[in-house]
């Protein structure tokens, strides 16, 4: 399977394929903290750095924890149970409305991880140009179906899974309009689990277009994704790594995402085509330097 075999996938205005120019994914997921003042910032960062997409996390909290669960302690900015905070980061469909209104000011594509059934179509209400499916719901039968049902473009996470089991999501789904990411799930990630070269192994094995999600500390590990074929670079953002939060230490801030975004953007432009040739600003060249011609 060539790169120019790969059929594309369409998202919104976007296309994802290896010809086609990475497709830049800012995960703003919870750092927004419950704060729609701070995920409007993100959105604005996502923007300025460039990137295509923004993503959050959206899950109906009774379904995804059990009582168990939500009523264990865990002190936490909404209150002392880790159920507080849950519904404290979990934002109501007037403010996703509100995000969407802002998303389509800025002309940036946004969408959600979307944890159980019911969160599938609460987002279905914001007709997003595609889902996103979390490393931790790879084995959902029931939820990767769900979302097919949608007829959307799916991204699906690879984290903790085996290839046996990323066989098995991608059957589940189908390839049509499907992209997978290559991921390890750990926040931050260590630099010697991130096996990049599973990248080329999961495109040989399905032929669709392969990405990368990343939790490591650092922009060199995404950008050498890219460099080995990611069509999709997805990584948290965050305005400022030490805020609080699970998920802000693996994150990057404004000034490196736009340094990923622009170096990303500058690997495409001096990767070329592979045909060595002589170009006309090297003919003067020749002419000045070279003795035997």
């Amino acid at each position: 399977m060539t790169p120019s075999s790969v059929k594309p996938v369409k998202v919104g205005n976007k296309m994802i394929g290896p010809a086609a120019p990475c497709f830049v994914i800012a995960e703003i997921g919870i750092n927004h903290n419950g704060d729609m003042a701070i995920a409007k910032k993100l959105i604005d960062a996502a923007v300025s750095c460039g990137c295509d997409a923004v993503k959050f996390q959206k899950r109906t909290v009774d379904v995804v924890y059990t009582k168990e669960e939500l009523a264990r302690p865990r002190e936490n900015p909404f209150g002392a149970t880790n159920g507080d905070l849950k519904r404290g980061l979990e934002f109501s469909e007037k403010q996703y409305k509100e995000i969407d209104a802002y998303c389509k000011e800025k002309k940036i594509l946004w969408t959600a991880s979307c944890w159980d059934e019911g969160s599938v179509d609460f987002m279905e209400k914001f007709a997003p140009p595609f889902y996103k499916i979390a490393s931790a719901s790879l084995t959902d039968d029931k939820l990767l179906a769900h979302h097919k049902k949608t007829g959307r473009p799916v991204i699906l996470s690879t984290g903790m899974s085996t290839l046996e089991q990323i066989d098995h999501a991608v059957e589940v789904l189908g390839k049509e309009n499907l992209v997978v990411l290559h991921c390890t799930s750990t926040y931050p990630s260590k630099l010697e689990e991130l096996n990049l070269n599973v990248i080329p192994v999961l495109a040989a094995r399905y032929g669709i277009p392969i990405g990368y999600s990343g939790h490591e500390v650092g922009l060199s590990p995404s950008f050498a994704a890219a460099v080995l074929g990611a069509c999709v670079i997805e990584r948290h953002i965050t305005l400022d790594r030490a805020m609080w939060g699970s998920d802000q230490a693996a994150s990057i801030e404004p000034q490196g995402f736009e340094r990923l975004v622009r170096d990303i953007r500058v690997w495409e432009t001096v990767r070329g085509d592979g045909v060595k040739r002589v170009y006309d600003s090297e003919k003067p060249i020749i002419e000045k330097l070279r003795r035997v011609k």
